[in-house]
């Protein structure tokens, strides 16, 4: 079965996550994702609140950008998630947008390096292993977690171009893609990813997580075309999608038949009703997605 989730876009006030939280618990949606875009709202702040407000719901962190924090910071907070809230946090980490960094004076000359050794170091600590690595950014001496997490943690990695995702199935145990994928993007991406996985001789399984631009109602059209135009992407084929669940759900089968195992639905910034949305994707296009 193809996952389907939504997202909680930190445009909104924090104080609105714990209502769109507990729809999404209520109405049984399966995966509640929020994003870490500086300067609006923590991601593992974020998350820890809405697991606690939660029983069931899965809660994705989309995405922690690596150069705002040191690896070891990373691995205490999803260990702590995962152990407090079994199976339910899904942790993504990645670029983050290199402007953003360079704000807070965190850029680095070479993300992708910086990625690859976090990724590594990250996955080791919370597999329980201790660590004492020299790289061009992760230094760690004799660094192990006192809590590690109890059962396998997978670690997602954003990306977008070929060098990331090729990184990505080298060294991630999954894959997230943003709106700006097409199905052929995803086709794209699949390739990409599986040619990592295969320098690197890693034969488990690797989910791709895929978001989808989504409106519906009135002026669902029109919504969906000035976020596109706003992100420069007013000439993208087959790029997001307004309408029924009908409609909706199509645009999901298609994103799934191209290689996607999550389609996470996210709303425009300009969304007028955040918790009418989780019902949409939880009750009307879920039944309608094999």
């Amino acid at each position: 079965m193809t996952g389907l989730g939504a997202v909680f876009r930190p445009q909104l006030p924090p104080e609105r996550l714990r209502e769109v939280a507990r729809v999404a618990d209520q109405v049984g949606l399966e995966e509640l994702w929020l994003w870490e875009d500086c300067f609006l709202e923590g991601g593992v702040s974020t998350a820890a609140a809405a697991l606690a407000w939660t029983e069931r719901v899965r809660v994705g962190i989309g995405l922690l950008p690596v150069a705002l924090r040191n690896v070891a910071v990373t691995a205490m907070e999803a260990a702590s998630l995962e152990r407090m809230f079994p199976g339910r946090a899904v942790l993504t980490v990645g670029h983050g947008v290199q402007d953003w960094m360079g704000q807070v004076g965190t850029r680095a000359a070479s993300p992708l390096t910086l990625l690859g050794e976090q990724l590594d170091a990250l996955r080791a600590l919370l597999r329980g292993e201790r660590l004492s690595v020299r790289g061009r950014y992760v230094q760690l001496d004799d660094v192990g977690l006192d809590w590690p997490p109890q059962r396998a943690l997978d670690v997602f990695a954003g990306a977008t171009g070929p060098r990331t995702l090729r990184l990505t199935g080298a060294k991630a145990d999954g894959t997230l893609l943003t709106a700006s994928t097409s199905p052929d993007g995803v086709r794209q991406a699949r390739r990409l990813i599986d040619e990592g996985r295969r320098e690197a001789g890693r034969t488990a399984p690797h989910k791709v997580v895929v978001y989808l631009l989504a409106a519906t109602g009135a002026g669902a059209a029109a919504r969906v075309r000035a976020e596109l135009a706003a992100e420069g992407l007013e000439k993208a084929v087959d790029v997001g999608v307004a309408g029924d669940a009908v409609a909706v759900a199509e645009a999901v089968r298609r994103m799934a038949g191209a290689g996607a195992d999550t389609v996470v639905l996210q709303p425009t910034a300009d969304e007028p009703d955040p918790e009418g949305f989780v019902r949409f994707v939880a009750q009307e296009v879920r039944p309608l997605v094999p």
